[in-house]
């Protein structure tokens, strides 16, 4: 019982284990001036600053901010994946009329777009959450289209001999076969997300983590721009364990993901 409470324990510790070696050993190159603070300020001085940014405020709303942002453009980019990719992968007219343009679309490289999006929606809220949608779309779309296609016929096949209607093959057959792949999907958009919306915020922003290491810079305030790193990291790490927690309720009937655990 003892040893396996302590596995446990350990299982939990275990990913913070890289994570706060990292930290201690930037400390301690940066105490021994092994690395000199103008080029990377101590963990010390950085998280000074964040307590610094928060009891004023300044923090909190900059992350409310980019976390909306983030938020909304994930949500209509993302739902029009899942829609888009189960139409194409369950109605072979709409995939023959539809996927090669999508595909052609994927090719290009979304921030090469920013020029274009900013003509077209100027540099406020819209241009930001348009690009983030534009970045999380392909990658969920890819996977929910690819999950449709690789469901097991013979189970299609076995639902219809039971004469299963319509919606009840496409909830209980389809969609739960092609769940995995779906999930993968959004765990992968999530992190691009995040990337998007970095080069989104120094587009004449005002407000935002971005923004906020950006105009960091301007002034050489290493310990800020340092702060905001992390805080992409640690809030992309959250939505990740979100994703993960998503992942473990929709997943828990498949042996697969039994055995992942």
């Amino acid at each position: 019982m003892l040893n396996e409470k302590s596995g446990s324990i350990y299982n939990r510790l275990a990913p913070w284990i890289i994570p706060v070696l990292l930290l201690i050993g930037w400390q301690l190159f940066t105490m021994n001036e092994s690395v000199s603070g103008s080029i990377l300020p101590p963990p010390f001085e950085v998280i000074r600053t964040g307590i610094s940014m928060a009891i004023s405020g300044d923090l909190w709303t900059h992350i409310y901010i980019s976390f909306s942002r983030a938020l909304t453009g994930f949500v209509i980019g993302g739902g029009l994946a899942i829609l888009i990719g189960m139409l194409n992968g369950t109605y072979p007219f709409v995939e023959k009329h539809l996927d090669t343009t999508v595909q052609m679309f994927r090719n290009i490289p979304h921030l090469a777009l920013i020029p274009l999006i900013i003509l077209w929606f100027g540099v406020g809220e819209e241009s930001k959450v348009v690009l983030v949608a534009i970045g999380v779309f392909f990658p969920i779309y890819i996977n929910t289209y690819h999950g449709i296609r690789s469901v097991d016929k013979g189970l299609v096949e076995m639902g219809n001999v039971y004469r299963l209607s319509r919606w009840h093959l496409f909830s209980k057959v389809i969609l739960r076969g092609a769940l995995p792949s779906i999930l993968v999907g959004i765990r992968y958009a999530l992190g691009t997300m995040w990337v998007t919306l970095i080069v989104a915020e120094t587009i004449a922003a005002s407000s935002g983590i971005g923004y906020m290491s950006n105009n960091a810079r301007e002034f050489m305030q290493l310990d800020i721009v340092v702060l905001a790193i992390l805080l992409y990291a640690i809030l992309g790490k959250v939505a990740d364990s979100l994703a993960k927690l998503l992942e473990a309720r929709l997943l828990k009937w498949s042996p697969v993901y039994q055995m992942k655990k």
